[in-house]
């Protein structure tokens, strides 16, 4: 069976619109699905990469496409007034949610926190109501932004997309090979669809 790595980080809104199909893509092709938070202002300044806003003319399409992409899913998009947020409160908080088994469910919800209702995931309060939503107590992922070896994984799951080739977020990985970007989403089913065949 194969696995999608899926390397994600909540302030990316082209995240978020993957984050809404990835399940329903790797049940129909029989993989399973690993959410791998990353840091993607560290990609970014591994790479040399810029986010797309920060070109002006491409920082206004963007809007536009998230909601084309937001109507072609039929999903709701709500651009957060406080974009880019800080997410390394939240990443940090994933990690622990995953050593308790609801790590996929957190980081679901902290995309939908985010993208879907706009909400500001930088503050401990909205941070503690999404794992409060997915049965994962407030407190202590709020005490994962204090623990070493937490910050050691995000640093490292950060550094390892990077040395496997990513330069952005979503990151699809299948084996040793990388899918970039929400529009990549069906040429990583043909892909597992040829290598199920």
């Amino acid at each position: 069976m194969a696995t999608i790595e899926f390397f994600w980080d909540p302030v990316s809104p082209y995240t978020y619109l993957a984050s809404t199909q990835l399940p329903a893509l790797a049940a129909d092709c029989g993989a399973t699905l690993a959410y791998r938070p990353l840091l993607l202002g560290g990609v970014f300044q591994a790479t040399g990469n810029r986010p797309p806003a920060t070109v002006v003319n491409k920082g206004r399409y963007m809007m536009a496409d998230l909601q084309h992409w937001a109507q072609f899913y039929g999903v709701p998009v709500t651009p957060p007034e406080n974009f880019p947020a800080n997410s390394v409160r939240a990443l940090r908080a994933a990690l622990v949610a995953d050593e308790l088994g609801c790590g996929d469910a957190f980081a679901l919800a902290i995309m939908q926190a985010y993208w879907g209702q706009g909400r500001d995931i930088s503050q401990p309060d909205v941070l503690a109501d999404v794992a409060r939503s997915v049965g994962f107590e407030p407190d202590q992922a709020l005490a994962a932004n204090d623990r070493p070896e937490i910050k050691a994984k995000l640093k490292a799951n950060t550094e390892e997309a990077v040395t496997r080739g990513a330069f952005g977020a979503p990151s699809f990985f299948v084996d040793d090979v990388l899918f970039w970007g929400n529009d990549r989403l069906d040429l990583l089913r043909a892909h597992l669809t040829r290598a199920a065949a």
